[in-house]
């Protein structure tokens, strides 16, 4: 399979860089600068990313791409390209003009990178170091008002460079360059498709099971479902997915779950497990704590449920690109965000190997796969719901009755995003019941109850979001609509808080 592998210097953009070459068909892989492999077949191209630091610091990174050279082209984009200009003795100088923002790009010589880009062209610059003097052999090909060597390349080893961001939606024709670079320098095929991924992904799944017992922790989340109906596709009864009622579920969720399973021909397995999940959370408030219980108690659960099941070989888990991402630092070791993924430690515990039918993915092309696979949209288009449930959207301590309180309110606020066509228009919804209480007042009388969070948000996967610009009149709605049907709610707020500086969710 064909690659492009870009590194990874720490950018906010890296993954945007990712998606916009795989937006072309072509497979892209985030490496850690520190992991920087030699050369193989199968790596068409190279793209260094942006990133915070200065080459001429000392312990700034500096991988040797010297291997690399007239092995594969390779672009350099802000601190990429810097360091193309520093390792070919070029001069980066943190004197000269910063550019931060939107600016005015001139093409000044025939590029194989600037075919068809407009000769003035809006670009997003993001740099505090600038290249003052571009290396022997190379060529300026482009320039901005504030800096001459905007972009330069060396044509005849096919090594580029620009100082601005052409995967940023405000570069206006940051498409077509990276395209340029993709499908044109690196003569990429564009064969990476959904369907090529299913072909290739059942193909390797029949040759790695073989005929070996799997089990599935299916959650109904997109990201397991499609992973359960890919192995079902492979290996068929030879599957066993168990689905465990944590108690902290949204409203009807385990029964919806369960019939999804069955309408997928699905060999599963439902298991109520509520109280020995809630029991330990009696008096927890802090978050990190409430994971680790309900990480703990699902291990314990599942492994009793999994024991159940002879001769099982291997372990399948929904894993998807970002979680990759994110269980990587920028210098290759391992970071802990938090801890959201339940089945942490199983495989080990149990002996068992591990298959991840999805790690390649990002969200939205998880559900692309879902659709070729011919699961329904409406159960794709469901928004992400956390492992821990709902136990992180009742902040502080979690009880029965508070869950009751928050399960009865999001499901108004899922509810009425649907009657009003809105639900789809959001990538994640929900409700937050708060550890505060105000001053209401129904009918004559004076309350003291919840305060509750509504939650929405606008994002491709999640690792960056807006906030949803609702209507205020559908908030409205939905505030009275909750106020008056949820017993123990008097007052509604909404959060237009983005990621970053907020996570999407509250804990």
């Amino acid at each position: 399979m064909q690659k492009i592998l870009i590194i990874d210097f720490g950018s906010q953009y890296t993954q945007l860089i990712a998606r916009r070459v795989r937006e072309l068909n072509v497979y892209a892989e985030i490496i850690p600068w520190s992991s920087l492999p030699l050369p193989s077949p199968e790596v068409i191209g190279l793209i260094l990313s942006g990133g915070p630091a200065s080459v001429n610091a000392p312990d700034a990174p500096k991988p040797d791409l010297t291997p690399w050279f007239a092995k594969a082209p390779i672009l350099g984009i802000c601190y990429g390209a810097q360091l193309i200009a520093h390792q070919f003795n070029g001069k980066v100088s943190n004197h000269l003009s910063r550019e931060y923002g939107r600016a005015q790009l001139g093409i000044r010589e025939n590029s194989s990178l600037f075919q068809h880009v407009a000769l003035h062209t809006q670009v997003w610059m993001s740099h505090g170091d600038t290249v003052e003097s571009i290396p022997n052999g190379f060529i300026r090909i482009a320039s901005t008002p504030e800096i001459e060597n905007a972009a330069f390349e060396s044509a005849q080893q096919k090594i580029f460079a620009v100082q601005f961001h052409p995967e940023v939606v405000h570069t206006s024709d940051g498409k077509k360059i990276l395209q340029n670079f993709v499908k044109d320098i690196c003569n990429a095929r564009g064969d990476w498709t959904s369907q090529s991924f299913i072909e290739s992904t059942l193909s390797s799944l029949k040759e790695k099971i073989g005929k070996d017992k799997v089990i599935c922790g299916l959650s109904g989340g997109v990201d397991s479902s499609v992973a359960a109906t890919l192995l079902h596709q492979a290996i068929g009864e030879n599957l066993t997915c168990i689905f465990v009622d944590n108690g902290l579920l949204r409203a009807g969720e385990y029964e919806q779950v369960m019939e999804y399973a069955h309408q997928l021909g699905l060999n599963i397995i439902g298991v109520n497990a509520a109280h020995d999940f809630l029991a330990p959370l009696q008096g927890v408030t802090d978050p990190e704590a409430k994971r680790k219980i309900i990480g703990r108690v699902f291990i314990e659960v599942f492994e009793k449920e999994a024991h159940k099941i002879q001769e099982v070989s291997w372990l399948a888990q929904g894993t998807i690109y970002p979680d990759v991402i994110e269980s990587v630092s920028l210098a290759g070791g391992p970071v802990t965000i938090k801890s959201h993924h339940n089945v942490g430690g199983l495989p080990e515990k149990m002996k068992l190997k591990v298959v991840e039918p999805l790690r390649l993915l990002f969200k939205d092309e998880v559900r692309r796969v879902g659709k070729e696979l011919g699961i329904p949209e409406g159960w794709l288009n469901r928004h992400p719901f956390p492992g821990p449930g709902l136990a992180i959207r009742v902040i502080g301590e979690v009880t029965e009755s508070r869950l009751a309180i928050l399960r009865q309110a999001d499901k108004i606020f899922l509810d009425s995003l649907h009657e009003f066509d809105l639900y789809d228009k959001t990538w994640q919804a929900f409700a937050v019941l708060l550890p505060v209480s105000s001053v209401g007042v129904m009918g004559d009388e004076r309350t003291y109850e919840n305060v509750l969070a509504l939650r929405a948000v606008t994002s491709i996967d999640g690792m960056t979001a807006d906030w949803a610009d609702l209507p205020n009149a559908f908030l409205a709605e939905v505030s009275s609509r909750i106020t008056n049907q949820v017993k123990g709610i008097n007052r509604v707020v909404y959060d237009i808080s983005s990621k970053p500086p907020s996570t999407i969710e509250w804990e």
